[in-house]
């Protein structure tokens, strides 16, 4: 063989044993000398939640903007943070390939998935890499009860919300007679069962517990079933785009009932949904209201001169990339595996609440707002305290 292909032989050699021994989150430099690292984000991009999956993906680009331009040193170095975005499309399958990709592509941390039928199937993939996952909308229990140590959430859980929504209704609004709808996915499934619960605990009977899906439009047979056990109030677990048209047809059919939902119906959108329906349904938002959040105002200003209206999970977005920032700046790595530590004992003033993790992962303490449509808007009524986080 001649020399020459000899040497270009050891050097090719030499470089794929270097590449091999590469941690899987390293990604090396710009022209500026300036360390790469990438954090991932999932979110439905397409499809009927889209409009809440871009609110997510522009919070936490916006954080990441915002890191870049302070020239955040970790380890020594400066650091360019680059934002690897997919699509989960809102389906648990579409998640698992989307986590595969994120983990391939060696993020060093992913923000998301933000439903939390996404971000259970995902959680795995992460654990199994090593990989930290923040949600900053998942709320059911499931996913921080799995003892994977990378799961983490910026929110107060399912158990919380529904626990306020299912006292609230009996004892604020008076509910003896209560039907419940879910979707069956691991959200409203997680927090009807929680909300079912509660109301039960205070008094209530649940007349009806009635079932569809996250793909469904028509509730014209469900609706018609509820109507007859003559509720008092119909509480939906599930997202915005069923709880809209879902209030709409309750008008349609005139049942006169009061109408309730959690965080995944708390947005603009309802309204546009539902119409004149809207007016005086409740939903619930994890957290202090914006503008009672430490950094609420600030945030708000920015991001709606930048993107527009707020539609529901952005300043939640924005926490957790600012959180797992915080943990590499600690530890002065990049690399989950010498950070983790350190976030699982971060304590963190955010634009949300101050941030600290439970042994799960869990937000310790969440207060859980509760909201009505009045006069076309949704309106605060009630900021029910910091709750510690019920026991799973």
């Amino acid at each position: 063989m001649p020399l020459v292909s000899v040497r270009s032989l050891l050097f090719v050699t030499i470089a794929m044993l270097l590449l091999g021994c590469e941690k899987s989150t390293t990604t090396g430099s710009n022209m500026s000398g300036e360390l790469i690292v990438r954090i991932g984000a999932s979110a439905p991009l397409t499809g009927p939640q889209a409009h809440l999956g871009k609110d997510n993906e522009n919070g936490t680009r916006m954080a990441i903007d915002d890191a870049n331009a302070k020239g955040i040193v970790i380890g020594g170095r400066k650091v360019h943070f680059e934002l690897i975005s997919e699509d989960d499309q809102a389906d648990p399958k579409t998640a698992t390939i989307v986590a595969q990709k994120l983990v391939d592509n060696k993020v060093s941390g992913v923000i998301g998935h933000m439903n939390s039928g996404t971000s259970i199937p995902a959680s795995k993939i992460y654990s199994d890499n090593g990989i930290v996952q923040i949600s900053p909308s998942a709320t059911a229990v499931n996913y921080t009860a799995q003892g994977f140590k990378t799961t983490f959430r910026v929110m107060a859980n399912d158990a919380q919300q529904g626990r306020v929504l299912g006292e609230y209704a009996a004892k604020n609004l008076a509910a003896k007679y209560i039907a419940v709808i879910d979707d069956r996915t691991a959200y409203g499934q997680g927090l009807a069962d929680e909300f079912i619960k509660a109301a039960k605990a205070n008094g209530a009977q649940i007349v009806a517990h009635e079932y569809t899906n996250d793909k469904a439009m028509d509730f014209t047979a469900v609706l018609t079933v509820v109507k007859g056990k003559k509720p008092d109030l119909l509480f939906y677990g599930g997202m915005v785009p069923q709880a809209g048209p879902m209030a709409k047809q309750l008008k349609a059919l005139a049942l006169n009932l009061k109408f309730m939902t959690g965080d995944g119906g708390f947005t603009p959108e309802f309204i546009n949904l539902a119409g004149d329906a809207a007016e005086g349904a409740y939903a619930s938002l994890p957290g202090v209201t914006l503008d009672k959040m430490p950094g609420g105002k600030a945030f708000s200003d920015r991001f709606v001169a930048k993107y527009g209206p707020i539609q529901l999970y952005a300043p939640y977005c924005y926490d957790a990339v600012n959180v797992m920032i915080a943990a590499m700046q600690k530890t002065g790595s990049a690399d989950p595996g010498k950070y983790l530590p350190a976030l699982a004992n971060i304590s963190y003033d955010g634009v949300t609440a101050k941030i600290q993790f439970d042994e799960k992962g869990d937000l310790k303490g969440g207060a859980i707002t509760v909201y009505q449509v009045l006069n076309g808007k949704w309106q605060p009524l009630e900021t029910l305290g910091v709750i510690a986080p019920a026991a799973h």
